[in-house]
């Protein structure tokens, strides 16, 4: 058993299930929020077990998938006992002893997930919460996106993908970690933060090569920033990727893209400032320009109090 360093105090509560919470975004860890610690099972085998039996919590797995998953195609004899052993391990490591965290069936087991939560579902809820507000406040959604974000500490299930439940998980995680950075990065070109994202784009294009929205998104983040060369370069880098991996070239959307750089189409210019947003930054800078007044008047108190003293 392996304990992770505390993170920020939180303050205890009185049912431990309430704060448990199963992290998947990342290394595979319980942790509690009322201590602020986090667990981790330290073998292998036991990660991959409490993995694939959080992403199929509330459902039972046979034991014949879970000694798939954990062992392939190479079982051990005694894989049943094996796996028992695992479960019952397993059971001694989860926090809340008064709550019965997995279920023994006739057929397999289930993981009964009861107040605990999952960092799978606060992403999936703030995922579609920012795409959701996207059209509508784009500021509010990069808020929600970025939060989503920020929960991923690595990649998904992190040395737990040895079978087919885990690894199927993973994938589908990864294809919503990128669905989530891409509408992100939209939000973000529609708040006119063009120039902030181009050195994140140029990362992400180069982890997801085959990846045309970013491709996308990155030629319009050049050509607002007055870059239409480069803007041009990166079609042409995308196609050359595109067609020396999978023999095909660009679909209609980047082609698109390509011949509204080139004709300089006014749709690409970066949306105005909404009056919402002008007052919200109005009011953000009253509020420093306030704050630099009452220091201002705060020192010059104290120069007085101490000259007075003298």
């Amino acid at each position: 058993m392996t304990v992770l360093a505390p993170a920020a105090p939180a303050p205890v509560r009185t049912q431990v299930t309430e704060v448990t919470e199963f992290r998947l975004l990342g290394p595979v860890v319980v942790y509690d929020r009322g201590t602020g610690t986090g667990i981790a099972p330290s073998g292998p085998k036991q990660r991959i077990l409490l993995a694939a039996l959080v992403v199929h919590a509330g459902e039972q797995l046979s034991v014949d998938r879970l000694v798939e998953e954990l062992w392939g195609d190479r079982p051990p004899a005694n894989a049943p006992s094996a796996l028992h052993s695992h479960v019952a391990r397993l059971r001694r490591l989860l926090p809340a002893p008064g709550h019965e965290w997995i279920s023994t069936l006739p057929t397999g087991y289930l993981l009964n997930l009861g107040r605990a939560s999952t960092d799978v579902a606060h992403f999936t809820r703030l995922s579609g919460q920012g795409r959701a507000a996207a059209p509508q406040d784009p500021r509010y959604a990069v808020r929600l996106l970025g939060q989503a974000l920020a929960l991923w500490q690595g990649t998904a299930l992190q040395d737990s993908c040895h079978g087919p439940l885990c690894t199927a998980e993973a994938d589908r995680l990864g294809e919503q970690r990128l669905t989530t950075l891409q509408a992100l990065y939209e939000a973000s070109l529609n708040c006119g933060r063009h120039a902030e994202i181009i050195c994140d784009l140029e990362r992400l294009t180069a982890a997801h090569p085959l990846c045309e929205r970013l491709y996308d998104l990155l030629m319009v983040a050049l050509y607002r920033c007055g870059r239409q060369s480069e803007a041009l370069g990166v079609y042409e880098r995308a196609r050359r990727r595109l067609v020396s991996t999978l023999g095909v070239e660009p679909g209609p959307a980047l082609r698109c893209r390509l011949e509204a750089v080139l004709n300089h189409c006014p749709t690409l210019t970066a949306p105005r400032p909404r009056d919402a947003d002008l007052a919200a930054e109005a009011a953000s800078l009253q509020t420093r320009i306030d704050r630099l007044v009452q220091d201002q008047a705060d020192l010059l108190r104290r120069v007085r109090e101490q000259g007075a003293g003298r």
